[in-house]
């Protein structure tokens, strides 16, 4: 039986959406809150909502969120009793649980031995089939060299993934559908891997083809209750990173329900879990679960599951961290909950990061739960995951909740920067999400056939007039050109039939042939943005001087995004092949290689190796052969 245990002031090891939302449920419960940030965070939103903040250290997470020692410090300095930490980062490393421990402070998490256990992805499943719960079949070894894994990948059969046995998030993953690509998914996934977890071990697992990702939400007390709170089905997905969870699947009965819930708890029980965890199952064709990897943390999607049983989970972390004993009476379940991710990338080019200043955001408005740590004004920056925030509605069925979710992102754009917004709108009303039949494998099969909902939105003609109406102003008329995306047009105004009613503090209101109209929308320096069924179309006045463009000289490499130089392949006097990678650029989680689009000789390197870099730096210029 676990004693009780006293804190007063919990520090979240965290930042983002995350920390703000952890602030949010401690304060209601009477803690006090710290709050850290790295120089790029100063003056972020989670750290002016807690009670007192640290430095911890540059923009870079290695020196700041990464830092056990920084974090530590922070605790000791502000005066922390207890710490939490959020998800992602330190948030399953058993040695940041230690530190804890050793440094007197209550650890809002599993204990370490749980997560060690979990923690390495092919102990977990080792462990879990002895535990008899079913797992996709794999190789777990030890022998970790190049001709083992591809002996046993020929054994396994494609497609397959690869996998980092630490971390999670994505990271240290790839999907393997032909042998010829193994080695470079086997180092590319290493490279990864030990960069973000400082450990590059790999597992191989049979890909389950066309599969439903899963998970149940377990919950653990000090005295051996351990119940579970329903799943969430998470497979829509692209390059396996999530972008929609509900709970319930609309893809499983209620004896299959019942059979997770027993094998998850059966999962936290077998390695003494304490607090919030989540298991996670893929479901082949035939409706047979495996099992892939316990989270040993509180997930991103955790608000579904609150909103389906009417629970606060971090609430319940904090009350399982004191001692206190879950409830007594299992959960109700009511409704159905849908999340959306939004992130700081455009799918329409690749998914590529994102990065810029926040034009406008004004989540106040959407009338449903919204849980982000950004704020109208500040910066993205490439230096952490590309999430912005998430966007979540309980329905009393489904299509209530899939309505709620399409008229709030309509009602509360991020205007400044692409966001993938538009394509989750998009996704919400596809025939396929709404009967339910989602598989991971969709959305990037969808990718790869460049299948229409990939195709990159256009301003209908209204809102190109209304655009002008707005740019051209009230004076004499003449011919104003304007420019969005790749589009160009000429509009004479003022124009008799539209007029510009009020534009101010974010609306924009306009009469078109009689009829009135509300945007949502912004104007910034020479820039106007108007919001149109979730997707920002930025219009800007053609400049009648020609100007000189060279981004789109093959001889000039420049960087796709902002992020760091991770890695420079070349020096000045090299000679290079066509296709061959010279540099790549890393950013939010992902890797942007730079290859060169011809033979010829290296002319020039503009950047140093993990050096900093804009969207648009030139890196390395070529003297392509004739």
């Amino acid at each position: 039986m676990g004693p009780h245990v006293s804190f007063g002031t919990v520090l979240i090891a965290n930042r983002g959406e995350i920390a703000c939302r952890v602030i949010r449920t401690a304060h209601r419960l009477g803690y006090r809150t710290v709050a850290v940030f790295s120089d790029a965070d100063a003056d972020a939103p989670h750290v002016r909502q807690a009670d007192s903040a640290v430095r911890i250290g540059p923009a870079a997470a290695s020196g700041s969120y990464l830092s056990v020692d920084a974090l530590i410090d922070a605790a000791r300095r502000s005066g922390a009793d207890a710490v939490h930490p959020g998800y992602g980062f330190l948030s399953e490393r058993a040695e940041f649980a230690d530190a804890c421990a050793a440094a007197g402070l209550v650890f809002i998490g599993p204990p370490s031995a749980a997560m060690r256990e979990m923690g390495d992805k092919a102990r977990a499943k080792r462990r879990m089939l002895e535990a008899g719960v079913p797992c996709a079949p794999g190789y777990l070894g030890d022998d970790q060299t190049e001709a083992r894994l591809l002996a046993e990948a020929a054994a396994l059969g494609m497609p397959l993934l690869v996998k980092a046995t630490a971390g999670g998030g994505g990271r240290g993953m790839r999907l393997v559908r032909e042998q010829a690509d193994l080695p470079a998914a086997l180092a590319g996934a290493r490279r990864e891997a030990l960069s973000a977890f400082g450990d590059g071990t790999l597992m191989l697992e049979r890909l389950i083809d066309g599969g439903r990702h899963i998970e149940v939400q377990v919950f653990a007390d000090t005295h051996g209750r351990i119940i579970h709170l329903g799943e969430r089905d998470c497979s829509t997905q692209r390059r396996r990173q999530k972008l929609i969870e509900e709970s319930p699947s609309p893809a499983i009965d209620a004896a299959q329900r019942e059979a997770m819930g027993r094998d998850a708890v059966a999962a936290a029980r077998a390695v003494g879990y304490v607090g919030a965890g989540t298991v996670e199952f893929i479901v082949d064709a035939a409706g047979r679960q495996h099992f892939l990897e316990m989270n040993t943390r509180l997930q991103v999607e955790h608000p579904v599951t609150e909103c389906v049983t009417g629970l606060d989970l971090v609430e319940w972390q904090l009350r399982v961290a004191a001692g206190e004993h879950l409830p007594a009476q299992p959960p109700s379940f009511s409704g159905h909950a849908i999340e959306l991710r939004l992130y700081a990338e455009d799918p329409y080019t690749g998914f590529l990061p994102q990065t810029g200043r926040i034009a406008h955001w004004r989540p106040g408005r959407a009338g449903l739960r919204i849980d982000h740590g950004i704020a109208e004004g500040g910066d993205v920056t490439p230096h952490y995951d590309a999430m912005l925030a998430k966007f979540i509605a309980h329905g009393l069925d489904r299509g209530d909740a899939v309505r709620r979710l399409v008229r709030a992102l309509d009602e509360s754009p991020l205007l400044g920067l692409p966001t993938n917004a538009r394509f989750l709108r998009d996704l919400l009303r596809h025939p396929d999400f709404i009967d339910g039949r989602i598989t991971t494998a969709h959305v990037d099969s969808w990718a790869e056939a460049r299948h229409a909902i990939f195709e990159t939105p256009t301003p209908d003609a209204d809102t190109w007039r209304v655009a002008a109406a707005v740019l051209g102003g009230a004076g004499s008329a003449f011919d104003l050109a304007l420019q969005c995306g790749g589009e160009r047009r000429s509009h004479r105004v003022p124009a008799s039939d539209v007029r510009v009613l009020s534009f101010a503090d974010g609306e924009l209101r306009a009469e078109i042939d009689g009829v009135q109209r509300r945007y949502v929308a912004t104007r910034r320096a020479d820039a106007l943005h108007i919001a149109v069924d979730a997707h920002d179309f930025v219009f800007t006045e053609v400049s009648p001087w020609p100007q000189r463009d060279d981004r789109t000289d093959p001889a000039r490499l420049r960087a796709t995004v902002a992020g760091v130089l991770a890695q420079l392949h070349v020096s000045v006097g090299d000679r290079v092949s066509a296709g061959q990678p010279l540099a790549c650029v890393e950013a939010m989680k992902m890797e942007m290689w730079l290859p060169a689009a011809g033979a010829g000789t290296v002319k020039a390197v503009h950047r140093e190796l993990k050096a900093s870099v804009a969207a648009g730096d030139l890196i390395i210029e070529l003297e392509l052969d004739e």
